[in-house]
Formats: structure tokens, sequence, C-alpha cells
């Protein structure tokens, strides 16, 4: 992972929350931290030229995000005691925010963005910009929401045995290392259907379970091995992956999806397991493709 976590604001507090997200992960890996935030070119100089209370210019606007964004990770990273100093740089570029957060992503380990931006609509769960992000981001993308002071030293990530799922289960080993915490590895799991009842249907549906959790068990020893110092615990759920990692969201301190998994339409920039993640998990979400993906 490079040494550099990209944060995007735009002036909202959800912006804000992604800031002290990004630093104490930056303090944590001893990452850099870039605070980034993109101006449209087509955006008026003076949007709300004529209006009573309302003689800011753009330009102003997006100086005066980045200083505040900047002095938010200043004191969040001042307030960590014994930590490392935080290495930290703004950037304002120009153009389409997705694109050019595309372009950042490129070049860090990391990019973090708030649920819902300023342009948000009220009620709405996730920004088009995370949404966008989380289909196009070159590495690793955190979505922050649902953050607590208190934590519960649990990471959750969601395991199908596909090439992301695989990237999913190292990035969450990775975060809980750095946490001291543990992770908590579910495979959701839908029964066949097979018509109506039939003879034998429970216990054929015990042996199916069994089968399939025996073999979750078989994928997971590897990543056993090769942390030892990070306590696993592996669980097997009968139901559908988005509302099974939704409620395991609740007591947890992030949740790692891949960008898509085994099923899924080839050629989906998105998974419908991730996308249905984003909208409904109680704690931040990192989205993970995996390493070598066309």
């Amino acid at each position: 992972m490079s040494g550099l976590i990209v944060v995007a604001v735009d002036g909202s507090e959800q912006a804000l929350a992604a800031v002290d997200w990004a630093v104490d992960d930056a303090l944590r890996r001893g990452a850099a931290l870039r605070i980034v935030h993109v101006r449209e070119p087509w955006a008026n100089e003076y949007p709300f030229h004529g209006v009573a209370g309302f003689d800011e210019s753009l330009s102003d606007f997006c100086e005066g995000v980045l200083a505040r964004a900047r002095e938010r990770a200043t004191e969040r990273a001042g307030a960590r005691e014994g930590a490392p100093g935080l290495a930290m740089t703004t950037g304002l570029v120009t153009g389409a925010v997705v694109d050019r957060l595309t372009e950042e992503s490129e070049r860090a380990g990391l990019v973090v963005v708030g649920s819902r931006g300023m342009g948000g609509f009220a009620g709405l769960v996730l920004g088009s910009v995370g949404l966008g992000l989380a289909a196009r981001a070159a590495g690793p993308l955190v979505v922050v929401r649902g953050t607590r002071s208190e934590p519960y030293d649990e990471v959750v990530v969601g395991f199908d045995g596909s090439p992301h799922g695989e990237s999913a289960v190292g990035f969450a080993f990775e975060e809980a290392a750095l946490r001291g915490a543990r992770v908590r590895a579910v495979h959701a799991w839908l029964p066949p259907v097979f018509g109506p009842p039939m003879a034998g249907y429970g216990a054929m549906m015990t042996e199916i379970f069994d089968a399939e959790a025996e073999s979750f068990r078989r994928r997971l020893a590897p990543w056993r091995e090769r942390h030892p110092d990070v306590p696993l615990v592996e669980s097997v759920v009968r139901g559908h992956p988005i509302t099974v990692l939704a409620e395991a969201s609740r007591t947890a301190d992030l949740v790692v999806v891949g960008t898509r998994g085994v099923g899924e339409v080839r050629g989906a920039l998105l998974g419908s397991v991730s996308h249905g993640v984003l909208h409904r998990a109680h704690c931040p979400i990192a989205i993970v493709r995996a390493e070598k993906d066309a």
C-alpha cells in the first residue's frame, strides 16, 4: 500500500468526519495525508451574487474549505498523545469531481470520502461521489459514516472466495493489525431452492450448510496462518449478504467488502452486495478491488 492517504473535502460535516478518519488511519500507518477539494470548472465565480449574506467568491470558498479541513486535521493529529508527526498537504484541483478523485486514487494507497456531500439530498444515505468512486477508484476506498467515539475493536469483512473477496480479507487483516482489533470474516449463504418440501429436506439443508462452512474455513486457513497475531472469528450465516453484513456493522469499527463477488455480472464495475452495503452499513465501509483487476 502506498504511503499516501487522500481525503476529499467539500465543506460538509460528513467530509470533516472523513478527515478525522483519514488522520487516524494515516497516523496508524505512518502515511502522509493529502486533503483535496475539487472545483468544478463550470461553476460560477459568484454563485450567490446579489443574495443577501452571500458575498464570498467561489475561489474564497474553495480555499476556505481546504483551510478548515487542514485545521481539523491538525487538531485531530495533535489530540493523539504520543503519535508521530503527520505529514500533510492540501490540493485544490479543477475538473469533474469523480474524474479528478479517480486520478488522485492512482497515486494513493487509500482514498477517504464522506457518506454525503453538501449537494446531497436530505435523507439520502450515500452521495453520488462516493458511489461513483466505489466503482472507479484504483485502490481501496473508505466511505465514512456512522463513526463512534468508543471502538468495538472489530473489523468485519465479507468473504466469498472471489479475487475481490481475497483482497478485501487482506485489507481487513491489515486494518485490524494496525488497530489491535479482531477480524470477523462473514460468509452469508442462501440455501438453494428445490421447489416443494420433500422427505429429508431438513437433513439435506444441514449437510449442505456444513459443507459450505467447511469450505469457508479452508479458504480462510491461509489468512489465519499469515496473521497469527490477529484474532479471527469465522461466521457462516444463512441470509442475504447485504442484510447480514449490515447487521454485523452495528458492532464493528469498519466493514470491508470486495468491489465485486462471485456471480456478479461480468464487466460490472460495482457488485450488488458492495452497492447494498454502502447504503445500509452503520459504520465506515471499505471497498477493495482485486489487485489484478482487468
